[in-house]
């Protein structure tokens, strides 16, 4: 039988996985196109991203644009790393015969 490869439960949750994908694609990004891109609530948002950032997994800047709080994500090398380690584990599960 193939041995497939533990997925990492930070990335398998929907909305991280969708944030960290985003992050992938671009060099920074702020709250408001985040929530733009994933549809969350700015609650659920804050929190997967804190817990992103908790994990090494990208960088949050707060900071100020005019008048207006901003926060500010990039990903780190470790979240880079994480996310294409992610991506090859699915692929094992998605064309198993690969691997026999």
């Amino acid at each position: 039988m193939t041995q497939f490869k533990d997925l990492d439960p930070l990335l398998h949750s929907q909305l991280r996985l969708a944030v960290v994908s985003l992050l992938m694609n671009v060099e920074v990004a702020d709250f408001s196109f985040l929530q733009e891109k994933t549809g969350a609530t700015s609650g659920n948002l804050s929190i997967q991203i804190t817990k992103l950032k908790e994990a090494g997994y990208i960088e949050v800047t707060k900071k100020f644009s005019g008048n207006y709080p901003q926060t500010l994500c990039r990903i780190t090398p470790l979240g880079r790393q994480k996310f294409v380690d992610y991506v090859n584990a699915l692929k094992e599960y998605l064309n198993p015969e690969k691997n026999i």
